[in-house]
């Protein structure tokens, strides 16, 4: 009786033009990795940057009333900020770099 082994990876195949094949192969070897896991890894990251702009924000219409108010607030002075953006910056005159 045959059985079935359930797989942990499944392949991925892709045929590519020598050009594209030869810069992945150079950026794998400037990170130190192979192309299998530097392209796993590329594709992962985009993928998951697209499920994450795709991302659904669910809430009740109180909820988001309340979240709308909290927006329209006008914004509170950071004094740390307030003291960075009164101080010179590096290419105008008076400024002195900390120590």
């Amino acid at each position: 009786m045959a059985t079935t082994v359930d797989r942990k990876e499944d392949p991925i195949s892709m045929r590519l033009p020598e050009a594209d094949v030869a810069m992945i192969d150079r950026a794998a070897t400037l990170r130190g990795r192979s192309r299998t896991d530097f392209v796993r890894e590329a594709a992962v990251r985009a993928a998951e940057d697209v499920v994450m702009e795709q991302g659904l924000v669910r809430m009740s219409p109180e909820v988001f009333a309340d979240f709308m108010e909290v927006l329209s607030r006008p914004a509170a002075p950071v004094p740390e900020m307030v003291e960075l953006a009164k101080r010179p910056a590096p290419w105008e005159p008076g400024y002195v770099a900390k120590q």
